[in-house]
Protein backbone atom coordinates (compact mmCIF):
# COMPACT_ATOMS: atom_id res chain seq x y z
CA UNK A 1 0.00 0.00 0.00
CA UNK A 2 2.74 2.43 1.02
CA UNK A 3 4.83 1.73 -2.08
CA UNK A 4 1.84 2.23 -4.36
CA UNK A 5 1.03 5.51 -2.67
CA UNK A 6 4.59 6.77 -3.03
CA UNK A 7 4.60 5.70 -6.68
CA UNK A 8 1.40 7.63 -7.35
CA UNK A 9 2.79 10.77 -5.74
CA UNK A 10 5.98 10.54 -7.80
CA UNK A 11 3.94 9.96 -10.96
CA UNK A 12 2.08 13.21 -10.32
CA UNK A 13 5.38 15.03 -9.86
CA UNK A 14 6.60 13.54 -13.14
CA UNK A 15 3.39 14.51 -14.90
CA UNK A 16 3.90 18.10 -13.77
CA UNK A 17 7.39 18.11 -15.30
CA UNK A 18 6.01 16.75 -18.58
CA UNK A 19 3.27 19.36 -18.63
CA UNK A 20 5.86 22.07 -18.07
CA UNK A 21 7.71 20.93 -21.19
CA UNK A 22 4.49 21.11 -23.21
CA UNK A 23 3.78 24.56 -21.75
CA UNK A 24 7.07 26.02 -22.93
CA UNK A 25 5.27 27.71 -25.80
CA UNK A 26 2.50 29.06 -23.58
CA UNK A 27 3.34 30.73 -20.28
CA UNK A 28 6.38 30.76 -18.07
CA UNK A 29 7.99 32.72 -15.24
CA UNK A 30 10.36 35.28 -16.68
CA UNK A 31 12.50 35.89 -13.56
CA UNK A 32 13.36 33.46 -10.77
CA UNK A 33 12.13 36.04 -8.25
CA UNK A 34 8.64 36.11 -9.81
CA UNK A 35 5.71 34.07 -8.49
CA UNK A 36 7.26 33.14 -5.16
CA UNK A 37 4.60 32.63 -2.51
CA UNK A 38 4.19 31.99 1.21
CA UNK A 39 1.20 30.50 2.94
CA UNK A 40 -0.20 29.47 6.30
CA UNK A 41 -3.14 27.34 7.32
CA UNK A 42 -4.96 25.88 10.32
CA UNK A 43 -7.28 22.93 10.66
CA UNK A 44 -7.52 19.36 11.93
CA UNK A 45 -5.44 16.22 11.48
CA UNK A 46 -6.35 12.63 12.35
CA UNK A 47 -4.92 9.10 12.09
CA UNK A 48 -7.10 6.86 9.91
CA UNK A 49 -6.24 3.24 10.67
CA UNK A 50 -7.66 2.97 14.19
CA UNK A 51 -10.56 5.36 13.80
CA UNK A 52 -10.69 9.12 13.73
CA UNK A 53 -9.11 11.10 16.56
CA UNK A 54 -8.83 14.72 15.34
CA UNK A 55 -6.17 17.04 16.71
CA UNK A 56 -5.08 20.58 15.86
CA UNK A 57 -2.96 21.14 12.73
CA UNK A 58 -0.97 24.21 11.71
CA UNK A 59 1.20 24.61 8.61
CA UNK A 60 3.40 27.15 6.85
CA UNK A 61 4.51 26.96 3.21
CA UNK A 62 7.07 28.44 0.85
CA UNK A 63 6.86 27.78 -2.88
CA UNK A 64 6.94 29.03 -6.43
CA UNK A 65 4.56 28.92 -9.39
CA UNK A 66 6.70 27.88 -12.36
CA UNK A 67 3.84 28.24 -14.85
CA UNK A 68 0.09 28.86 -14.38
CA UNK A 69 -0.36 25.07 -14.45
CA UNK A 70 2.29 23.80 -12.08
CA UNK A 71 4.48 24.78 -9.19
CA UNK A 72 6.44 23.43 -6.24
CA UNK A 73 6.40 24.10 -2.52
CA UNK A 74 7.75 22.97 0.82
CA UNK A 75 5.35 22.79 3.75
CA UNK A 76 6.09 22.38 7.44
CA UNK A 77 3.28 21.34 9.80
CA UNK A 78 2.92 20.43 13.47
CA UNK A 79 3.72 20.57 16.32
CA UNK A 80 0.41 19.92 18.03
CA UNK A 81 -0.85 17.23 15.69
CA UNK A 82 -0.83 13.81 17.33
CA UNK A 83 -0.69 10.11 16.50
CA UNK A 84 -2.12 7.43 18.79
CA UNK A 85 -2.64 3.69 19.08
CA UNK A 86 -6.03 3.55 20.69
CA UNK A 87 -6.24 -0.22 21.14
CA UNK A 88 -2.98 -0.64 23.07
CA UNK A 89 -3.95 0.91 26.37
CA UNK A 90 -0.42 2.34 26.65
CA UNK A 91 -0.65 5.53 28.73
CA UNK A 92 1.95 7.36 26.70
CA UNK A 93 0.81 6.27 23.27
CA UNK A 94 -0.32 9.72 22.12
CA UNK A 95 2.59 11.29 20.28
CA UNK A 96 3.00 14.82 18.95
CA UNK A 97 4.86 15.01 15.67
CA UNK A 98 6.00 17.45 13.03
CA UNK A 99 6.39 16.90 9.31
CA UNK A 100 8.00 18.39 6.23
CA UNK A 101 6.29 17.87 2.88
CA UNK A 102 7.64 18.57 -0.58
CA UNK A 103 4.81 19.03 -3.08
CA UNK A 104 4.53 19.15 -6.84
CA UNK A 105 1.39 21.20 -7.53
CA UNK A 106 -0.85 20.78 -10.58
CA UNK A 107 -3.50 23.44 -11.30
CA UNK A 108 -6.21 21.38 -13.00
CA UNK A 109 -8.36 24.43 -13.80
CA UNK A 110 -5.60 26.11 -15.81
CA UNK A 111 -4.60 22.78 -17.38
CA UNK A 112 -8.09 22.14 -18.75
CA UNK A 113 -9.45 25.66 -19.17
CA UNK A 114 -6.37 27.68 -20.04
CA UNK A 115 -4.79 30.45 -18.01
CA UNK A 116 -7.07 33.37 -17.14
CA UNK A 117 -5.68 36.02 -14.75
CA UNK A 118 -9.24 37.11 -13.96
CA UNK A 119 -10.36 33.65 -12.79
CA UNK A 120 -11.59 33.54 -9.20
CA UNK A 121 -11.60 29.81 -8.37
CA UNK A 122 -8.83 27.26 -9.02
CA UNK A 123 -8.88 23.51 -8.39
CA UNK A 124 -5.47 21.92 -7.89
CA UNK A 125 -3.77 18.66 -6.93
CA UNK A 126 -0.51 18.14 -5.06
CA UNK A 127 1.67 15.19 -4.10
CA UNK A 128 5.17 14.30 -3.05
CA UNK A 129 7.43 12.76 -0.40
CA UNK A 130 7.05 13.50 3.30
CA UNK A 131 9.43 13.37 6.24
CA UNK A 132 8.13 13.55 9.78
CA UNK A 133 9.62 13.52 13.25
CA UNK A 134 8.24 11.86 16.40
CA UNK A 135 9.32 9.96 19.48
CA UNK A 136 9.24 6.32 18.47
CA UNK A 137 7.95 3.51 20.69
CA UNK A 138 9.99 0.35 21.33
CA UNK A 139 7.55 -2.57 21.51
CA UNK A 140 8.14 -5.84 23.41
CA UNK A 141 5.42 -8.43 22.69
CA UNK A 142 5.04 -11.70 24.67
CA UNK A 143 2.62 -14.30 23.23
CA UNK A 144 1.32 -17.04 25.57
CA UNK A 145 0.20 -20.59 24.73
CA UNK A 146 -3.46 -19.70 25.14
CA UNK A 147 -3.06 -17.10 22.40
CA UNK A 148 -3.10 -14.08 24.68
CA UNK A 149 -0.32 -11.58 24.49
CA UNK A 150 1.34 -9.02 26.67
CA UNK A 151 2.63 -5.79 25.11
CA UNK A 152 5.17 -3.57 26.86
CA UNK A 153 6.23 -0.19 25.57
CA UNK A 154 9.30 1.93 26.10
CA UNK A 155 9.83 5.34 24.58
CA UNK A 156 12.79 5.74 22.28
CA UNK A 157 14.42 8.92 21.05
CA UNK A 158 13.26 11.17 18.24
CA UNK A 159 13.15 9.35 14.91
CA UNK A 160 12.56 10.34 11.31
CA UNK A 161 10.02 8.52 9.14
CA UNK A 162 9.67 8.78 5.38
CA UNK A 163 6.53 8.31 3.30
CA UNK A 164 4.33 10.12 0.82
CA UNK A 165 1.34 12.44 0.84
CA UNK A 166 -1.14 13.65 -1.77
CA UNK A 167 -4.12 15.93 -1.71
CA UNK A 168 -6.41 18.37 -3.42
CA UNK A 169 -7.28 22.00 -2.89
CA UNK A 170 -9.58 24.85 -3.83
CA UNK A 171 -8.09 28.31 -4.24
CA UNK A 172 -10.23 31.47 -4.13
CA UNK A 173 -8.28 34.34 -5.70
CA UNK A 174 -9.04 37.55 -3.82
CA UNK A 175 -6.69 39.51 -6.10
CA UNK A 176 -3.43 38.90 -7.97
CA UNK A 177 -1.51 38.62 -4.67
CA UNK A 178 -3.86 37.01 -2.15
CA UNK A 179 -5.77 33.72 -2.25
CA UNK A 180 -7.80 31.73 0.28
CA UNK A 181 -7.11 27.98 0.19
CA UNK A 182 -9.07 24.96 1.39
CA UNK A 183 -6.97 21.77 1.29
CA UNK A 184 -7.29 18.10 2.14
CA UNK A 185 -4.11 16.01 2.47
CA UNK A 186 -3.70 12.25 2.90
CA UNK A 187 -0.45 10.59 3.95
CA UNK A 188 1.13 7.17 4.49
CA UNK A 189 4.23 6.55 6.66
CA UNK A 190 5.55 3.73 8.87
CA UNK A 191 3.95 3.63 12.32
CA UNK A 192 5.87 4.88 15.35
CA UNK A 193 4.26 2.03 17.30
CA UNK A 194 6.17 -0.64 15.39
CA UNK A 195 4.97 -4.23 15.67
CA UNK A 196 2.20 -3.22 18.06
CA UNK A 197 0.38 -1.65 15.13
CA UNK A 198 -1.44 -3.68 12.52
CA UNK A 199 -0.40 -0.94 10.06
CA UNK A 200 3.24 -0.69 11.10
CA UNK A 201 4.41 -0.11 7.51
CA UNK A 202 1.55 2.05 6.30
CA UNK A 203 0.00 4.30 8.89
CA UNK A 204 -2.63 6.50 7.25
CA UNK A 205 -3.29 10.12 8.22
CA UNK A 206 -5.55 12.87 6.93
CA UNK A 207 -5.58 16.65 7.26
CA UNK A 208 -8.15 19.33 6.43
CA UNK A 209 -6.98 22.94 6.57
CA UNK A 210 -8.01 26.43 5.54
CA UNK A 211 -5.47 29.17 5.02
CA UNK A 212 -4.17 32.04 2.94
CA UNK A 213 -1.45 32.38 0.30
CA UNK A 214 0.44 35.57 -0.57
CA UNK A 215 2.37 35.85 -3.87
CA UNK A 216 5.13 38.46 -3.73
CA UNK A 217 4.47 41.12 -6.36
CA UNK A 218 1.43 39.22 -7.68
CA UNK A 219 1.37 36.42 -10.22
CA UNK A 220 3.45 37.31 -13.29
CA UNK A 221 3.56 35.03 -16.32
CA UNK A 222 4.98 35.66 -19.78
CA UNK A 223 3.52 33.99 -22.85
CA UNK A 224 6.07 31.88 -24.71
CA UNK A 225 6.70 32.99 -28.28
CA UNK A 226 5.52 36.45 -27.30
CA UNK A 227 8.29 37.24 -24.90
CA UNK A 228 9.56 39.86 -27.31
CA UNK A 229 7.81 43.08 -26.49
CA UNK A 230 6.94 45.49 -29.27
CA UNK A 231 9.92 47.59 -28.19
CA UNK A 232 12.28 44.65 -28.77
CA UNK A 233 10.71 43.91 -32.14
CA UNK A 234 11.26 47.50 -33.19
CA UNK A 235 14.82 47.37 -31.92
CA UNK A 236 15.55 44.22 -33.91
CA UNK A 237 13.81 45.23 -37.10
CA UNK A 238 14.52 48.96 -37.24
CA UNK A 239 16.73 50.50 -34.60
CA UNK A 240 19.75 48.26 -35.16
CA UNK A 241 19.71 49.35 -38.81
CA UNK A 242 19.64 53.10 -38.00
CA UNK A 243 22.47 55.16 -36.51
CA UNK A 244 21.80 56.49 -33.02
CA UNK A 245 22.20 60.08 -34.22
CA UNK A 246 19.39 59.61 -36.74
CA UNK A 247 17.10 58.08 -34.10
CA UNK A 248 17.63 61.09 -31.85
CA UNK A 249 16.77 63.46 -34.69
CA UNK A 250 13.62 61.51 -35.56
CA UNK A 251 12.42 61.62 -31.93
CA UNK A 252 12.88 65.39 -31.92
CA UNK A 253 10.61 65.71 -34.93
CA UNK A 254 7.30 65.03 -33.22
CA UNK A 255 4.53 65.12 -35.84
CA UNK A 256 1.84 67.79 -35.58
CA UNK A 257 -0.94 65.20 -35.54
CA UNK A 258 -0.40 61.46 -35.25
CA UNK A 259 -1.56 58.17 -33.79
CA UNK A 260 0.23 56.34 -31.02
CA UNK A 261 0.07 52.91 -29.37
CA UNK A 262 0.77 52.13 -25.72
CA UNK A 263 1.28 48.40 -25.12
CA UNK A 264 0.56 46.48 -21.91
CA UNK A 265 1.60 43.19 -20.35
CA UNK A 266 -0.90 40.34 -20.33
CA UNK A 267 -3.67 40.89 -17.80
CA UNK A 268 -2.25 44.28 -16.77
CA UNK A 269 -3.45 47.87 -17.01
CA UNK A 270 -0.31 49.58 -15.72
CA UNK A 271 1.62 51.76 -18.16
CA UNK A 272 5.24 50.64 -18.48
CA UNK A 273 8.14 53.15 -18.55
CA UNK A 274 8.38 52.54 -22.31
CA UNK A 275 4.68 53.25 -22.65
CA UNK A 276 5.04 56.50 -20.72
CA UNK A 277 7.53 57.67 -23.36
CA UNK A 278 4.72 57.42 -25.94
CA UNK A 279 2.28 59.16 -23.60
CA UNK A 280 4.62 62.10 -23.05
CA UNK A 281 5.41 62.42 -26.77
CA UNK A 282 1.71 62.31 -27.59
CA UNK A 283 0.96 64.93 -24.94
CA UNK A 284 3.55 67.16 -26.58
CA UNK A 285 1.88 66.63 -29.95
CA UNK A 286 -1.53 67.49 -28.47
CA UNK A 287 -0.21 70.68 -26.92
CA UNK A 288 1.19 71.71 -30.29
CA UNK A 289 -2.29 71.16 -31.79
CA UNK A 290 -4.65 72.63 -29.19
CA UNK A 291 -7.81 72.31 -31.32
CA UNK A 292 -7.38 68.63 -32.20
CA UNK A 293 -9.41 66.05 -30.30
CA UNK A 294 -8.35 62.45 -29.75
CA UNK A 295 -9.91 59.06 -29.08
CA UNK A 296 -8.38 56.89 -26.35
CA UNK A 297 -9.34 53.31 -27.31
CA UNK A 298 -8.51 50.38 -25.02
CA UNK A 299 -8.18 46.82 -26.36
CA UNK A 300 -7.50 43.31 -25.04
CA UNK A 301 -6.34 40.04 -26.56
CA UNK A 302 -9.41 37.94 -27.41
CA UNK A 303 -7.37 34.72 -27.20
CA UNK A 304 -6.84 35.08 -23.44
CA UNK A 305 -9.42 35.78 -20.76
CA UNK A 306 -13.20 35.84 -20.72
CA UNK A 307 -15.38 38.29 -22.64
CA UNK A 308 -16.36 40.13 -19.46
CA UNK A 309 -12.80 40.10 -18.15
CA UNK A 310 -11.40 41.51 -21.40
CA UNK A 311 -14.02 44.24 -21.47
CA UNK A 312 -13.08 45.31 -17.95
CA UNK A 313 -9.37 45.08 -18.76
CA UNK A 314 -9.73 47.26 -21.89
CA UNK A 315 -11.64 49.84 -19.81
CA UNK A 316 -8.87 49.93 -17.20
CA UNK A 317 -6.20 50.34 -19.89
CA UNK A 318 -8.04 53.20 -21.56
CA UNK A 319 -8.56 54.84 -18.16
CA UNK A 320 -4.85 54.53 -17.33
CA UNK A 321 -3.78 56.33 -20.53
CA UNK A 322 -6.60 58.87 -20.15
CA UNK A 323 -5.44 59.70 -16.61
CA UNK A 324 -1.80 59.90 -17.70
CA UNK A 325 -2.65 62.43 -20.44
CA UNK A 326 -4.67 64.50 -17.98
CA UNK A 327 -1.67 64.46 -15.65
CA UNK A 328 0.46 65.78 -18.56
CA UNK A 329 -1.83 68.81 -18.84
CA UNK A 330 -4.25 67.71 -21.60
CA UNK A 331 -7.82 68.95 -21.15
CA UNK A 332 -10.43 66.24 -20.61
CA UNK A 333 -12.79 67.79 -23.18
CA UNK A 334 -10.25 66.92 -25.91
CA UNK A 335 -10.31 63.20 -25.08
CA UNK A 336 -12.91 60.53 -25.81
CA UNK A 337 -12.39 57.31 -23.86
CA UNK A 338 -13.71 54.00 -25.28
CA UNK A 339 -13.22 50.31 -24.38
CA UNK A 340 -13.28 47.80 -27.20
CA UNK A 341 -12.90 44.61 -25.09
CA UNK A 342 -11.20 41.53 -26.52
CA UNK A 343 -10.81 41.72 -30.30
CA UNK A 344 -9.35 39.62 -33.07
CA UNK A 345 -5.72 40.37 -33.97
CA UNK A 346 -5.43 43.85 -35.49
CA UNK A 347 -1.69 43.64 -36.20
CA UNK A 348 -1.21 39.96 -37.17
CA UNK A 349 -0.16 38.92 -33.64
CA UNK A 350 -2.80 38.56 -30.95
CA UNK A 351 -0.58 39.87 -28.16
CA UNK A 352 -0.34 43.23 -29.97
CA UNK A 353 -4.02 43.72 -29.10
CA UNK A 354 -3.01 44.39 -25.47
CA UNK A 355 -2.89 48.06 -26.32
CA UNK A 356 -4.39 51.51 -26.08
CA UNK A 357 -4.50 53.37 -29.38
CA UNK A 358 -4.54 57.17 -29.47
CA UNK A 359 -5.82 58.62 -32.71
CA UNK A 360 -7.22 61.84 -34.05
CA UNK A 361 -11.03 61.94 -34.04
Amino acid sequence: MKNKFIALSLLLAGACTSINAQEAENYYTKKWTDNIFVGAGVGVMSPLNDGLNPTFNFNISLGKYITPTWGVRGQFSGLWQKLDKQETGFAGDTKSFAELNFDAMLNVTNLLGGYNPERVVDFYLFAGPTMNFAKAVDTNITIYQDGSKDVNFNEEGMKTRFGATAGLGLGFNVNEKWAINLEGRFGVTPSIFGDASDYRKAEGTARLTIGATYTFGGKKFVKGGEAKTIEKIVEKEVIKEVPVEVIKEVIKEVPSAASAAIFFKIGKAVISPEGMVNVKLMAKTMKNNPTTKYKVAGFADKATGSVAGNQTLSEKRAQAVYDALIAEGISADRLEKVAMGGTDPMFEKGYLNRVVILEVK
